[in-house]
C-alpha cells in the first residue's frame, strides 16, 4: 500500500502492524452488514487515520463518522450505528445516553447497535453499562485489538497520552497490561526477543506480564527479528521530558504539535498551490495549513533529526541543486535529452514544493527561537543541567512568577530544577509555592501538588544522582557540534539525554551488566532476562554486544519507553544507529511521542 509505504522494511516490518489493524478494523466492519455510521472515541480519531485512509471506511459501506457525544445520536437515516471506543466511564454514560435518546423516539424500526473497545474489553465498562440499562441493546460487544500504531518505519506508538499520570497519580495500572500485550503482539508477528533488559519499576512489571503472556501463548522457542528489548520508564530520566527540543522535528513539536504525523500551520504563511499533496485542502474556515510530515517525504526525512542550526544549509543546497536543475532545461536538446528532462520534471516540481513549504516551516520557527522569552528561558535550564545554584530559589523563575507568565512555564523550570538537583530544598519549595500561591491563586496549588505526588518535584533527599550521572555520563557536553554532530548532545544542543546515554552505553562490550555502577545511582530497580540462551560459535551464553562485534549484520534492538518520549530521544536513537562502530538499528516504542508542554500538560490537567 503505498499510502504507508514509509512503514516499510526489510527486517522488521512494521507495515505488517499496520496491515494487522487494517484487517481487524474490515473485519469489524464486515460483521455489520449494510450502511453503517462509525462513532468514535474523539481520542482515536487521528491514530486510526495511521491505519486506515477514509476510501477504505466508504469501500466498506461507512457513510459518516462523528465523535462520541452525550445526548441525541447523529441525525442520519442510516440503521447501523458502530461505537468505537477506549474503555472509559465516562464514554460509557455517554453512549448510554445516546441510546436511550434513541429509545424515546417513535420509529417503525429500531437502530442496531455495536460495541467494540479498543483494545481490549472492559468488565468495569460493561458493567457500567449494565447499571445504566443499556448493556442489552447491542448486537455485539467485543475487541479491536489495536495496541499499536506504527508511525514510521522505525517508531510505534500505543497512543496512550494519560499512562504516566495514571501509573504516578492516580495509581491505575492498565496501561501495564495493555504494554504487555502490545509486546506480546509484536513477538508473535516477529518472533521471540531473546533478552529483555530495563530500568524502573513499571518496566520490570512490564517485562514479568509479558513474559507470562509469551510464555501461556505459547510463541516457538526460536529466535525472531528483534536481538534484544530494553524497556525505560520516563521516571528514570524526567529532566530529558522536561528539556527544550533543539531538533527541526522536535522545535515544530514544541511550537506547533505534531498529531499522529499531521500538524497545523498559519495558513497565510504559505503560498497556496493545488499541487502539494502534503496539505490538506480544507483550511479556509480557521486558517490553518495541515501538513503531513514523515518519511515519504524525502527533505523531510533529511532534516527532521537534524539540529535546527543545520537546517538552513541543507535547504541552501536543495535550492541551488533545484536551479542548475532548472538551468539544464534550456538551450538545445536531442530528443533523448529532451525525454530525459520530461521523466525528471515530476520529482523537480515535488522538491520545489517540499522545499518551499520547509523553508516557511523553518522560518516559523526561527521567529520563535529568536524571541527573548526562549532564549532566557532556554537559558536558565542549560544553568540548571549544569548543576548550578540549585540549592536556592532561582532570580529567572522568580521574576517569572512575579511578572504572571504562563503557569506551565514556570512548572516546567522548577521540575527541571528538582530534577538536577535530585529534589529541592525544603525552604525552596516551600517559598515557590507561597509565590505561586499570591500571583496565580488555588488552583496553582492543586497542579503543583499533582507534579508533586507523581514525583516531578520532591524535596531533596539523600546523594543527588543526576550530578553524579552527569559526571559519568558526560551528560552536558562543552564541545558539542550542531552542524556535523559526532555525539547525541546536538538534539539539546549540549546537553545529551539520559535515557539514550544509558541505551549508549549498552551497547558497549560489557553490555547490560556493565551498566550496574552507573544505574545504581538511580532508585530504581535494574533488571535483565532472558528468554531464550544467546549463545556463541563456542556454545557459551554471552552479551548481545559480543554478539554484535561478531557480526556484520546489524542487531535489532526494541526500545520502549513507559509514559512517552521526545522526538529529540528518537533523533538521538536514529544518530547511534548511524554510527558504523554500534552495528545496531533501533526500533523504537513509547506509550506517546510527547514534548515538554504536551507532557506537563498531561500531568497538571
Amino acid at each position: 500500500m503505498s499510502e504507508f509505504s514509509h512503514l516499510v522494511s526489510s527486517k522488521v516490518n512494521l507495515a505488517l502492524l499496520q496491515e494487522q489493524a487494517l484487517n481487524d478494523l474490515i473485519d469489524i466492519l464486515d460483521r455489520c452488514e449494510g450502511t453503517k455510521v462509525l462513532m468514535w472515541d474523539e481520542s482515536l480519531t487521528n491514530p486510526v487515520s495511521l491505519i486506515a485512509k477514509p476510501s477504505v471506511l466508504k469501500d466498506h459501506n461507512v457513510v459518516k463518522m462523528f465523535p462520541i457525544k452525550a445526548g441525541d445520536l447523529p441525525n442520519v437515516d442510516v440503521r447501523n450505528f458502530i461505537f468505537i471506543t477506549r474503555p472509559s466511564l465516562q464514554l460509557m454514560n455517554k453512549i448510554a445516553t445516546n441510546i436511550h435518546s434513541d429509545e424515546k423516539k417513535n420509529r417503525v424500526y429500531r437502530k442496531n447497535f455495536y460495541l467494540y473497545f479498543l483494545p481490549k474489553r472492559s468488565l468495569l465498562c460493561e458493567n457500567q453499562l449494565k447499571t445504566k440499562g443499556v448493556y442489552g441493546n447491542f448486537q455485539i460487544i467485543d475487541d479491536f485489538k489495536c495496541q499499536l500504531f506504527p508511525l514510521e518505519r522505525d517508531l510505534l506508538s500505543m497512543e496512550y497520552p494519560d499512562c504516566f499520570k495514571e501509573l504516578y497519580i492516580e495509581g491505575d495500572l492498565t496501561s501495564l497490561h495493555q504494554s504487555a500485550l502490545a509486546l506480546y503482539n509484536i513477538q508473535k508477528l516477529f518472533g521471540k526477543i531473546p533478552k529483555i533488559v530495563g530500568k524502573g519499576k513499571f518496566a520490570e512489571k512490564i517485562k514479568e506480564l509479558s513474559k507470562n503472556i509469551v510464555l501461556n501463548e505459547n510463541i516457538a522457542d526460536e529466535k525472531g527479528s528483534i536481538d534484544q528489548l530494553i524497556i525505560l520508564d520516563r521516571s528514570i530520566d524526567s529532566l530529558s521530558a522536561f528539556a527544550t527540543q533543539l531538533t527541526y522535528e522536535g522545535l515544530i513539536d514544541e511550537f506547533y504539535g505534531i498529531n499522529n504525523t499531521t500538524v497545523n500551520f498559519p495558513a497565510e504563511k504559505f503560498s497556496p498551490s493545488s499541487e502539494d499533496t502534503n496539505f490538506s485542502k480544507v483550511t479556509t474556515s480557521n486558517e490553518k495549513k495541515q501538513v503531513i510530515l514523515n518519511s515519504k517525504e524525502e527533505l523531510y526525512a533529511e532534516l527532521r533529526d537534524k539540529n535546527f542550526n543545520a537546517v538552513g544549509p541543507v535547504l541552501s543546497r536543495l535550492a541551488k541543486t533545484i536551479t542548475a536543475a532548472a538551468n539544464e532545461r534550456h538551450g538545445e536538446k536531442t530528443i533523448q535529452e529532451l525525454k530525459k528532462i520530461v521523466e525528471h520534471l515530476p520529482k523537480l516540481k515535488a522538491s520545489e514544493l517540499s522545499l518551499a513549504n520547509h523553508t516557511t516551516i523553518a522560518s516559523l520557527i526561527k521567529e520563535q527561537i529568536s524571541q527573548y522569552d526562549f532564549l532566557d528561558e532556554l537559558s536558565s535550564e542549560q544553568e540548571f543541567m549544569m548543576c548550578n545554584d540549585l540549592d536556592k530559589p532561582n532570580d529567572y523563575i522568580e521574576s517569572m512568577i512575579c511578572t504572571q507568565k504562563p503557569l506551565e512555564k514556570v512548572l516546567r523550570l522548577i521540575c527541571i530544577q528538582s530534577a538536577a538537583a535530585s529534589g529541592l530544598k525544603q525552604k525552596v519549595l516551600d517559598g515557590y509555592k507561597k509565590e505561586i500561591f499570591h500571583s496565580y491563586g488555588i488552583d496553582s496549588l492543586l497542579k503543583l501538588g499533582k507534579l508533586e505526588k507523581s514525583g516531578l518535584i520532591k524535596v531533596q533527599s539523600g546523594s543527588r544522582s543526576y550530578n553524579i550521572l552527569r559526571k559519568t555520563l558526560n551528560l552536558t557536553v562543552d564541545d558539542f557540534q550542531e552542524v556535523s554532530p559526532k555525539d547525541i548532545s546536538y538534539v539539546h544542543s549540549f546537553y545529551a539525554p539520559l535515557s539514550i546515554r544509558i541505551v549508549e552505553h549498552s551497547l558497549r562490550p560489557l553490555g547490560w551488566s556493565g551498566l550496574n555502577d552507573i544505574l545504581s545511582c538511580i532508585p530504581e530497580p535494574s533488571f535483565e532476562d532472558y528468554q531464550l540462551a544467546i549463545t556463541t560459535s563456542s556454545g557459551r551464553r554471552d552479551s548481545l554486544t559480543s554478539e554484535i562485534s561478531q557480526s556484520d549484520i546489524p542487531k535489532t534492538i526494541l526500545v520502549f519507553f513507559v509514559g512517552g518520549c521526545t522526538f529529540a530521544e528518537i533523533s538521538a536513537l536514529r544518530f547511534l544507529s548511524q554510527q558504523d562502530e554500534n552495528n545496531v538499528e533501533f526500533i523504537i516504542m513509547t506509550t506517546k511521542v510527547i514534548n515538554k508542554n504536551s507532557f506537563l500538560e498531561n500531568v497538571i490537567s
